[in-house]
């Protein structure tokens, strides 16, 4: 379940996603990945040129060298010491440098299965603990920008936006970052209902399905009719509790990256109608119960 500070808005939003940063939770796990694929390889008893542990003093000589810079003569022999240094290094470098260094380690193993296992056990820490970055290939690549972070925060807004929209999308964000059992799909309809509330407020209706409240909007804010009908069509399910928006809840194969699309869309849409609807001179605080 998600945290006090999740739930209120006291953690911020990048870093619920973790953009531009790494909390303990996953640093350590992706120190205990490196632990499981690489340093639990080593012979511990045995010195480190000796050949079975030849793979890993193979490595140590690459991060020594290449990643840290340092002279390779102040690399000792036994492993205790270069454990050492490489984990308080690790624990105190910084988000990005934790980065840098998961991904110099997986391209430069000489057993490329290890390396896969291990950018594929990253992958599955990454999800679990919502970051924005994934390994793609050998390199670890940004999947969530800056501009969805904004669009987020942007629509979290409660004092410019009325509170049954703020409540639905808060739960489809803390759904969605729960990293203890993720709910993509009831994220989905809760990024949807926020929607709906907020165009229900704007229409002035109560219960109106998306649908028809994106038409009585259309009235009251102008929204242009190419655009009317692109909602329509990404939203239309909405209208349809036992048709395509039943269909799509459904779906087996849901996963992070539907959840937050469409907790972008949504509060990309919710900004986008709030702009609107200032200028049409509605007072969307107002509606609060």
């Amino acid at each position: 379940m998600a945290s006090f500070s999740q739930r209120y808005g006291h953690k911020p939003i990048r870093n619920i996603l973790q953009i531009e940063a790494v909390d303990n939770e996953l640093r350590t796990s992706l120190w205990n990945k490196l632990d499981s694929c690489y340093w639990s390889q080593v012979y511990r008893h045995l010195d480190l040129d000796t050949s079975t542990n030849r793979p890993i003093l193979q490595l140590l000589r690459l991060i020594w060298d290449e990643y840290l810079k340092l002279p390779i003569d102040t690399l000792e022999n036994s492993w205790a010491s270069p454990y050492t240094f490489l984990r308080e290094y690790y624990f105190s470098c910084s988000w990005n440098e934790v980065y840098d260094f998961i991904e110099f380690v997986a391209s430069h193993y000489s057993y490329t299965s290890t390396n896969k296992r291990f950018r594929e056990e990253c992958n599955e820490v990454l999800k679990r603990e919502v970051s924005g970055y994934r390994f793609i290939g050998e390199i670890v690549v940004q999947i969530t920008a800056e501009e969805e972070v904004a669009e987020i925060e942007e629509a979290l807004k409660g004092e410019q936006i009325a509170e049954p929209a703020i409540i639905h999308l808060k739960s489809a964000l803390e759904l969605f970052s729960d990293r203890e059992s993720p709910d993509y799909r009831n994220s989905i309809k809760e990024s949807i209902s926020a929607v709906e509330a907020m165009s229900n407020l704007i229409a002035g209706k109560d219960k109106a399905t998306l649908g028809e409240a994106l038409k009585k909007i259309t009235d009251k804010v102008g929204l242009h009719p190419a655009l009317l009908k692109s909602f329509s069509t990404l939203y239309g399910y909405t209208s349809d509790a036992d048709g395509i928006r039943h269909a799509l809840l459904e779906e087996s194969t849901l996963d992070s990256e539907d959840a937050k699309f469409m907790l972008v869309a949504c509060s990309a849409f919710m900004n986008y109608l709030k702009v609107k609807a200032s200028k049409a001179g509605i007072d969307l605080t107002k509606k609060r119960g």
